[in-house]
């Protein structure tokens, strides 16, 4: 049992219509972007050694947002794992908008084409939040998505990426910075209790917060900076983004070659 979620669904509960109310006149204020364009690339070194990765997850890593997924968030991660570890990196694409957990793995899984990879990016808790998927809910959804992955690539490390910074979101409004925000967080901690036990599954429970970022890349730049609609990543923190995961994966020689 979750307290934390108990105590917060109490008080969520009676304020459901007025958070659905926001979020439609949110949904009418924020454009409808498109996904990034060109799902796969090369990162090419003067290297004789080559490493693959696949990127899988929601909207935030199909690139809304930016124009090309080169640019974005994994073609620039890409390029710092080829730039640090001086390999040249083959990188593709899996990703949805809208998509939750459950999605991803039924919808999108059966769609990876590669039987082997070295590497594996997720991005997802956004969507679970926003639909207020309970954490068990979540849990058992997270156990599926691996073990799908891991019935196709038994051996390659999986890395979560971090969960959205839904608090710092322009776009929404206290009440639902509030009640989406800590759901998030308390999805994150639910996702540090599964990865936690298995063998190369990684998640970087590091919580974003944009003035952290500003002074770990020695940045200084308006808040507003940092999202492309309000919600969705711009290119500027797409490539921050994926700067600091690269520094995550890195860190630990078990996770890429």
């Amino acid at each position: 049992m979750n307290t934390r979620y108990i105590l917060g669904a109490t008080v969520a509960v009676p304020l459901l219509p007025l958070m659905y109310y926001q979020g439609q006149q949110i949904r009418a204020s924020v454009p409808v972007l498109p996904e990034a364009t060109g799902i796969e690339g090369y990162v090419q070194i003067d290297s004789t050694k080559e490493v693959s990765l696949l990127a899988i997850g929601e909207s935030t890593i199909a690139g809304v947002g930016v124009k090309t997924h080169r640019e974005g968030f994994t073609g620039t991660l890409a390029q710092e794992i080829g730039d640090q570890l001086g390999v040249n990196v083959r990188w593709k694409v899996y990703a949805k908008s809208g998509y939750t957990a459950k999605k991803v793995t039924e919808k999108i899984l059966p769609k990876i084409t590669e039987n082997e990879v070295d590497i594996i990016v997720v991005g997802l808790g956004g969507n679970d939040a926003f639909q207020l998927n309970r954490p068990a809910k979540w849990r058992k959804d997270i156990e599926k998505l691996v073990s799908e992955l891991r019935f196709k690539f038994p051996e390659t490390p999986i890395v979560f990426a971090n969960m959205p910074p839904i608090k710092e979101f322009p776009a929404f409004t206290p009440l639902i910075k509030f009640t989406v925000g800590n759901l998030v967080e308390i999805l994150g901690a639910e996702l540090k209790k599964v990865t936690d036990p298995l063998p190369n599954v990684y998640y970087s429970l590091e919580k974003i917060t944009l003035d952290g970022w500003m002074k770990k890349f020695q940045v200084d730049t308006e808040m507003s900076e940092f999202f492309s609609d309000g919600v969705h990543p711009s290119l500027f923190t797409y490539q921050t983004w994926a700067r600091d995961l690269a520094d995550f994966i890195l860190k630990d020689e078990k996770i890429v070659v």
